[in-house]
């Protein structure tokens, strides 16, 4: 008994053999050593997870946008046969002639026609508000003529100068014409919007002869849009053309249809201009109904 009690005293007696004290600590080394790399490995992978290559951080690349621009405008200044476009409706041609009359000559006619072609400046009513029309005009034929819900009434008695220039157009064009609207231009302040002649009494497809004298003005049209377009004529293609003393212009084909045009005021300067448009005219048929 006593011997059981001394051996109980000895200092660490209690935990064993020295071996196996000495094989415990070593396995606790190891495992603290292994928890250890496997957490350095851990931290270095974060770290390097974390180090995006500097080419590829933060770099944005705005998506690529299709850039719609309008097409260029066409200008035509020679003579020549232009076929404008061409759709279901059919071809729009534009027949151009400079110095169709020559300049001496269209100086004396411009000086007539100024003075003996009975001029008026009508007035246009809009939503209840009523404004003159930027020109003044004359109106020949056998029936009456309505544009902008404004109606003009015919002069039978065409000036001999007048007809005279129809019978030379006709003869040019193998067309033939029965009425013709006058317009005169005062000065870069007077203009015509954007329209199309394609009111019903012109019937489809009319062709219109356009004979110029005075100051040249610049003469626009530009392509009517798609329906899926929504009236959008931002990025129509368009055509300018210089309308000098003398110029004859034919619009033929689906001009009328598929294309608008306009002689719009100017910022410079520019002494009067007479234009005339020769055309054919069918009766209207619901005025004959009526």
């Amino acid at each position: 008994m006593e011997d059981k009690r001394k051996r109980a005293r000895v200092q660490g007696g209690w935990a064993g053999p020295l071996n196996n004290r000495a094989a415990s600590h070593a396995a606790s080394r190891a495992s603290n050593a292994s928890n250890q790399a496997a957490a350095s490995t851990s931290q270095s992978w974060m770290r390097r997870e974390m180090q995006v290559p500097s080419e590829r951080q933060f770099v944005f690349k705005a998506p690529e946008e299709v850039v719609r621009k309008a097409p260029e405008p066409i200008i035509l200044e020679k003579q020549g046969v232009y076929e404008i476009s061409t759709l279901p409706s059919g071809v729009s041609r534009i027949h151009l002639v400079p110095n169709f009359i020559d300049s001496k000559e269209a100086d004396w006619m411009f000086e007539l026609l100024l003075q003996e072609i009975p001029w008026r400046q009508r007035t246009h009513i809009r939503q209840d508000i009523s404004f003159e029309e930027p020109r003044l005009t004359s109106w020949y034929g056998e029936l009456p003529y309505t544009y902008s819900r404004l109606t003009m009434q015919a002069n039978p008695d065409w000036h001999p100068l007048l007809a005279m220039l129809k019978d030379r157009i006709e003869d040019f064009t193998k067309e033939t014409f029965n009425s013709l609207l006058c317009n005169l231009y005062r000065n870069e302040k007077d203009s015509v919007d954007w329209h199309s002649d394609d009111e019903p009494p012109l019937g489809r497809n009319p062709v219109i002869a356009s004979l110029s004298f005075g100051a040249s003005r610049l003469f626009e049209m530009r392509k009517k849009p798609l329906p899926e377009e929504n009236e959008d004529y931002t990025y129509v293609q368009r055509v300018r053309i210089p309308l000098d003393h003398g110029t004859l212009l034919m619009m033929e084909g689906a001009t009328q249809e598929d294309w608008q045009h306009r002689v719009p005021k100017e910022y410079h300067s520019r002494d009067a201009r007479i234009n005339l448009t020769f055309r054919t005219m069918y009766p209207d048929p619901k005025a004959t109904n009526a």
